[in-house]
C-alpha cells in the first residue's frame, strides 16, 4: 500500500512539472490546451471511474434515482453515496393497466424513460391519496416522437374506497410508502426511470465513451469545425424547435462561418440511462452549459437524448 502511494506522488510530481513546463515555455493557454486535450480522451476517464459505481448512470448533482420496473410492478429508490448506490427503498407499486409505451392520452400506458420530478402536490382528490409528485411527462424526446398525454404522478391509493388494481397511466404506492418516499428524498435531486422490464446495468465503458464524446463535440464546437460537429448528430435529429438535420446542418453552417471565438464551459454533467421500446441503447444527458462569444451569450440547462452506435455518441435531439 505505501509503495502504491508513492507512485501515485510520483505520477502526479511528473505531471505537475509537465505542466510548469509547458506554462513556461508555451504559456497559459497551451496549459489550457492540454488539459481539455485529456478530457477528450477515453483513458483519461477510465482512471477516472475506476473506483465509481455508474451502474444507475453518472450524476454530478441528482442524489436520488427511482427506478421502476412495469412488468414486476416494481418501485426501487438509490441514493448516490460518494462513488457507490445505496438502496434506500423498496415497494409494489400500480402502474398502467396496458402494457408498452404510453403513445396517446388516454392509452391507460405508463410512460418509458427517463424523467424529472418537477413540484409536489398535497392538496388533491382523495382518490389520489396523501401527496403526488408529478413528473416531465411528456420530455422533449417524447415530443419529438409525437407522443402525448400529461398528468403523469407517482401518487398515494384512496384512504377509505378500493381502487382497481392499475392506474390510467401513473405510478400509484400504498399511502404509507407514498409518504416513506415523500421523507426520504429531495425532489429537486431526483429523476425517476420507467422500464418495461429489468434494464441492464449501465457499464463503466459506455459512461466513459460518453465523457469522452461530449469534450470531443464541445471541442468541434467549440473550434466551428462543422464536418466533425455534425458527426455527432444523427440523420434523424430533430431539434426542440422542429428543426431537422438538414435545416440544423445550414443553421449551424452560418454560425461556423462566423469564426467567432467561443468560450464554452460544460459543468453538473448527468448521464442517465434512457429504457426504450425502439431496441435502442439511449441515454438522457443534462448539464450545465456556459456559451459565451463576442455577440451571443447563454447561461443554463443543456438537454441531449441520444443513441450510443458503435461507441459514437449520435444526437437524436437537443435543447
Amino acid at each position: 500500500m505505501k509503495n502504491y502511494f508513492i507512485i501515485i506522488l510520483l505520477l502526479l510530481s511528473s505531471l505537475q512539472a509537465d505542466l510548469v513546463e509547458l506554462y513556461r515555455t508555451k504559456g497559459i493557454q497551451s496549459v489550457q490546451q492540454y488539459l481539455e486535450t485529456q478530457l477528450t480522451k477515453k483513458e483519461y476517464w477510465n482512471k477516472y471511474l475506476e473506483n465509481k459505481d455508474v451502474s444507475q448512470g453518472y450524476y454530478e448533482t441528482i442524489k436520488y434515482i427511482l427506478v421502476c420496473q412495469k412488468d414486476t410492478n416494481n418501485l426501487k429508490v438509490y441514493e448516490k453515496d460518494t462513488n457507490k448506490f445505496k438502496k434506500l427503498f423498496e415497494h409494489t407499486v400500480l402502474v398502467g393497466k396496458n402494457s408498452g409505451d404510453k403513445k396517446t392520452e388516454g392509452d391507460y400506458k405508463t410512460p418509458t424513460g427517463t424523467y424529472d420530478l418537477v413540484s409536489k402536490v398535497k392538496k388533491l382528490d382523495p382518490f389520489y391519496g396523501p401527496i403526488a409528485m408529478v413528473t416531465s411527462y411528456p420530455n422533449l424526446y417524447d415530443k419529438i416522437q409525437k407522443r402525448n398525454g400529461h398528468g403523469i404522478w407517482i401518487h398515494g391509493v384512496p384512504k377509505n374506497e378500493t381502487r382497481d388494481d392499475f392506474t390510467k397511466g401513473c405510478i400509484a404506492l400504498q399511502n404509507s410508502d407514498i409518504k416513506s418516499l415523500d421523507e426520504q428524498i429531495n425532489l429537486n435531486k431526483s429523476i425517476l426511470i420507467i422500464s418495461d422490464n429489468n434494464f441492464d446495468s449501465v457499464s463503466k465503458e459506455d459512461i466513459s465513451t460518453l465523457l469522452s464524446e461530449i469534450y470531443l463535440w464541445k471541442q468541434s464546437w467549440k473550434e466551428s469545425k462543422l464536418k466533425k460537429y455534425l458527426e455527432f448528430y444523427d440523420k434523424s435529429f430533430k431539434r426542440n424547435n422542429g428543426m431537422n438535420f438538414k435545416q440544423f446542418k445550414n443553421y449551424k453552417k452560418q454560425i461556423f462561418n462566423k469564426k467567432e471565438n467561443k468560450k464554452i464551459i460544460l459543468s453538473k454533467i448527468n448521464i442517465m440511462p434512457y429504457p426504450n421500446n425502439q431496441n435502442k441503447k439511449m441515454f438522457r444527458i443534462v448539464m450545465d452549459e456556459n456559451y459565451k462569444t463576442a455577440h451571443y451569450q447563454f447561461n443554463g440547462k443543456k438537454e441531449l437524448f441520444i443513441e450510443l452506435i458503435n461507441d459514437k455518441m449520435k444526437i437524436l435531439t437537443e435543447s
